[in-house]
């Protein structure tokens, strides 16, 4: 049996995320490991904090923690939010762990002995006020390829592009805002990417499957041209770097982190070392099906750094066979902001609303072809619709009908007729369209088919009309519904892998047993699953409508105008 390892692009530890973090990598990879699982697939799901690099010593910087004891509670904070949202990693891991220190220096060795690394000068921005070198996210400024005025010294969030401190016009120190900045020289490790790209742009070609935009962000990247890229920072917190006269410098967090997809699965593995190990995954495997999950500006390091790195160890690590990458999700066509609190942070939007609200409607309307804005309007219009009138709707009109008439068990009687026939051929022919979807990473497919297998079972009630059978033919109603209650227990099976929360309390409902809950959904469509006489409850209406006088609130609440 093929397994199928699954990575989501590591978030930083400086604080909470917001919803594009979530449908950008997170939530997506999430759903799949989920829809695999339910196919009965091996599957491996690795996520970890990005702890190293210049994001945490700022944030740790402002809040008056050491850096240690900031991260240490951004990750328990960040773990617990991932929790609360339903995020089913199989291990959630710290690039600052021992495995992933000792895994870096392992590739920093196997690139030195193979010659893919150069000691050379480099010219970098020292502030004369701080006395200091500033490296990547020390300096921001204004990029020189689009002008927008906040770049980053590491990358502009506005065009993607790959920046170094010294490229950027205007540049100031994050630290002091100082401008009296100098360039001088200083000894660095550079990768020599450029001895590795016609073994990259084959790897590359090779996968013609992947996304127009996952594909033409890696070959603009080797048609340009690529350079040698500097791997090590003027810094104190990160991996050290083990070589004479490199003392007080670090590896580039861009150089550890990939890395820490292998190290979070060493510690995954180092828990039980009798029953799983690591290497099954990583290292020499033929078996298994490698799944990245990421955004858009994470794509350059996915598809150039990081094959460089692993084809450069001349070791037979796991390489990427798909990747799945997302453009931007933006608030009202502008961007998030956690400075101006402007747009909805994970923590808050759980506070609102329970998780397969967001689960649902990001996933409904996930980046993938384009960018797509946020808008309060949009996400009551999409979950009043879809969770509340179709979903919803459905499970409450049966459960409660069958209930009034027949008590709470399953009613006897009646014979299935060519209509449910029908029905379990376009159940089936809609389940299948919605499994390719998701084996295609094609998610706003995915949840257009869930909402049409959904709309069946709405379909099949009003033109079945029970209420009207039970006063005629008591018996045939009894099979209309009894029909009805096997299409909740199929479209909750069905949409675990995006509402896992509801899902749960519709199999508590139904009183299933731990067994049929994890009922592959790629089995046939059986519509006389539960027998006569078996006893369910009716639950609490699992969604509530999103009244238009809440939406004006909320819209100010998160606009940052406060």
């Amino acid at each position: 049996m093929s397994k199928y390892l699954i990575t989501s692009a590591l978030p930083y530890i400086n604080g909470v995320k917001h919803l594009g973090n979530l449908i950008g990598s997170l939530l997506p990879a999430d759903a799949y490991a989920r829809f695999l699982r339910l196919e009965g697939e091996d599957v491996l799901f690795i996520c970890a904090t990005d702890e190293h690099g210049t994001p945490a010593e700022l944030s740790a910087l402002e809040s008056g923690f050491s850096v240690e004891d900031y991260c240490d509670a951004m990750y328990f904070k960040q773990s617990l939010v991932y929790a609360q949202f339903g995020i089913s990693f199989d291990h959630f891991g710290r690039t600052s762990s021992p495995q992933n220190q000792a895994l870096t220096t392992h590739f920093y060795e196997r690139l030195n002995a193979n010659g893919y690394l150069a000691e050379l000068p480099l010219q970098q921005v020292f502030s004369v006020k701080d006395k200091r070198f500033l490296p990547d996210r020390y300096v921001m400024g204004t990029c020189p390829k689009c002008g927008y005025e906040a770049a980053r010294g590491d990358q502009c969030e506005n065009c993607t592009s790959v920046l170094d401190p010294v490229d950027l016009i205007a540049p100031r120190s994050v630290i002091s805002g100082s401008t009296d900045l100098e360039i001088r020289a200083t000894q660095h490790l550079f990768l020599k990417m450029d001895m590795l790209s016609d073994d990259l742009r084959k790897w590359v070609e090779s996968h013609g499957e992947w996304s127009r935009l996952t594909r033409s962000i890696a070959l603009k990247w080797l048609n340009e041209g690529l350079q040698e890229r500097c791997i090590t920072r003027d810094l104190q917190w990160g991996i050290s770097v083990p070589r004479n006269g490199f003392e007080g410098k670090v590896f580039y967090v861009w150089f550890d982190a990939p890395i820490g997809y292998l190290g979070a699965t060493k510690e995954w593995s180092d828990k039980d070392l009798h029953h799983r190990n690591w290497e099954d995954w990583w290292f020499n495997t033929s078996d298994v099906t490698y799944t990245q999950f990421m955004g858009k500006d994470n794509v350059p390091f996915h598809t150039v750094f990081f094959p460089a790195m692993i084809l450069g160890t001349c070791e037979p690590w796991t390489m990427a066979s798909q990747i799945k990458s997302f453009n931007w999700l933006t608030y009202y066509g502008g961007k998030f902001s956690t400075s101006q609190k402007r747009g909805i942070f994970l923590d808050d939007a759980l506070n609102l609303f329970d998780a397969d609200y967001w689960r649902y409607f990001l996933l409904a309307n996930a980046p993938e072809s384009t960018d797509t804005s946020f808008t309060w309007d949009l996400f009551a219009t999409v979950l009043n619709k879809d969770l509340v009138g179709i979903f919803g709707n459905f499970i409450n009109r049966t459960l409660k009908f069958v209930s009034a008439q027949f008590g709470n068990v399953v009613p006897s009687g009646g014979i299935p007729t060519e209509v449910e026939d029908q029905l379990e051929k376009d159940c089936q022919k809609v389940l299948s369209e919605y499994r390719n979807h998701f084996k295609n990473l094609q998610f706003r497919k995915a949840i257009q088919s869930l909402r049409a297998l959904w709309t069946l079972g709405n379909v099949y009630l009003d033109r079945r009309a029970p209420w009207n059978l039970v006063k005629e033919n008591r018996d045939e109603a009894a099979m209309v519904l009894r029909t009805a209650i096997n299409l909740i227990r199929y479209f909750a099976v069905a949409a675990q892998p995006v509402i896992p929360f509801s899902t749960a309390k519709v199999f508590d409902a139904l009183r299933l047993t731990d067994h049929e809950r994890q009922t592959w959904i790629n089995e046939d469509i059986d519509l006389c699953f539960f027998e006569p006489g078996r006893i369910f409850t009716v639950p609490e209406p699992l969604f509530r409508r999103i009244e238009k006088s809440e939406l004006a609130n909320l819209e100010q609440r998160f606009s940052g105008q406060q």
